[in-house]
């Protein structure tokens, strides 16, 4: 008999490269996270829906006008929307730069839509919900499901989701970043060679005018001008 020449075991599979460790703290407002079922929900039948491209030019929000806010709290966030160009742009709201969100809403407009608009001029949008007995308990940007308006112009539904693994990895990326714009790199291997993810941060006084109105005003670097991109959350 001949001798039976062992064949090399194949050695096993490397394991997956670690994640990098997430390291934004806990913002001092952050809530114990309420189940994301209903989010899920609202999101898949919110993909759904076809997004209209805007032609943002009248300076107005619905009804014609801006609603009248009085103050009654707030302070300054850290505002950042981010998308790929091709998709749906989503903004995060974070106390600082390096904590994790408070809110994250997934608009409906695509990034590059939004770039263009802006890039043009003064952007107003405005998320309008409606105000029910079931929701008095509810915070304002809790609410799930909100009707979109760009410069009084409705284009769609926004839906405030629960932060994603990919949204954490883009804000701990931007960590040391306040204010800026850019593209990063993608940080989700199905968008391709052409998918960079781009970004605009900045800083946003919150006016607060009561349980059923939020403002945020998006701050010049210099200071000298009015805001460019004004964000009205408001229960009607």
């Amino acid at each position: 008999m001949g001798e039976t020449t062992a064949q090399p075991s194949t050695p096993p599979a490397p394991p997956p490269p670690p994640s990098p460790g997430l390291t934004l703290i806990r913002p001092s407002s952050k809530k114990k996270h309420k189940p994301a079922k209903v989010f899920r929900i609202f999101r898949n039948v919110f993909r759904s829906f076809p997004i209209i491209t805007p032609a943002c030019k009248l300076p107005s929000l619905p009804g014609g006008h801006l609603p009248e806010i009085k103050a009654a709290g707030g302070g300054r966030v850290t505002g950042t929307l981010f998308g790929y160009r091709k998709g749906r742009v989503s903004l995060s709201i974070q106390e600082t730069s390096r904590t994790l969100p408070t809110a994250v809403v997934e608009l409906a407009m695509q990034t590059q839509a939004l770039q263009k608009e802006m890039s043009l001029g003064m952007v107003r949008i405005a998320l309008e919900c409606e105000k029910n007995a079931e929701k008095e308990k509810m915070e304002l940007l809790e609410e799930p499901l909100w009707t979109m308006f760009c410069n009084g112009k409705k284009i769609g539904y926004a839906v405030k989701r629960e932060e994603t693994e990919e949204d954490l990895r883009v804000m701990e990326i931007l960590k040391a970043v306040s204010m800026g714009a850019g593209v990063i790199p993608p940080v989700n291997s199905t968008e391709g060679p052409d998918g960079e993810l781009a970004y605009m941060r900045a800083h946003f006084d919150r006016v607060i005018g009561s349980k059923d109105s939020e403002t945020l005003y998006m701050l010049s670097p210099d200071g000298n001008t009015g805001p460019e991109l004004s964000i009205f959350f408001v229960r009607v």
